[in-house]
């Protein structure tokens, strides 16, 4: 019986730890539909501010009202001109300006389908969430072989993109408190 109880508790632990990869928890949720519902009692459909924890680095979204937020964050290479927009609230233009001409090597852009945050898998017949950061895209369809990574590299991005994402969110917030 003493060998049996260490064996079925390791057994244990594996699967908790492929069902924690599987089911991963999302930090952005919370903050992307605290950013949608600011952004629907604020008549918005943009919003942009000043990442605070980088210097240098701005922050746009694009909102599409129950479908899809769109965010981008990046270094720009004429700062005053986002300056001069951010202070006249021409959040469009400056998440227009940070597409366009961002530096490259800074920029990371988040789809966020449905507006719930990022998710590592994708549900059945729905949309699935992406990063495309430095150049590289990854889906998160939950196919990482289809995109050459291991689960643990997929995983990973997930983690890191999914980070970014609630930092970028929250910063989003903090400007729209401001007021809008």
């Amino acid at each position: 019986m003493k060998m049996l109880v260490p064996g079925a508790l390791a057994a244990v632990f594996v699967i908790g730890l492929a069902g924690g990869a599987r089911a991963q928890e999302s930090k952005s949720a919370p903050l992307a539909k605290q950013l949608a519902a600011a952004l629907d009692a604020a008549k918005l459909n943009s919003i942009a501010a000043k990442d605070p924890a980088v210097p240098g680095v701005y922050i746009g979204a694009l909102y599409f009202p129950g479908f899809q937020l769109l965010a981008i964050s990046a270094k720009y290479s004429a700062p005053v001109l986002l300056d001069a927009r951010l202070e006249k609230k021409e959040y469009r233009d400056v998440y227009i300006d940070l597409n366009s001409a961002a530096e490259p090597d800074s920029k990371m852009f988040i789809e966020d389908l449905g507006v719930d945050g990022l998710q590592a898998k994708r549900e059945e017949n729905r949309p699935f969430d992406g990063v495309e950061s430095r150049g590289k895209r990854t889906a998160f369809d939950g196919d990482w072989k289809k995109q050459q990574l291991s689960e643990q590299e997929y995983m990973k991005i997930f983690s890191a993109a999914d980070e970014r994402y609630s930092q970028m969110l929250d910063a989003l917030l903090a400007q729209l408190k401001k007021g809008p």
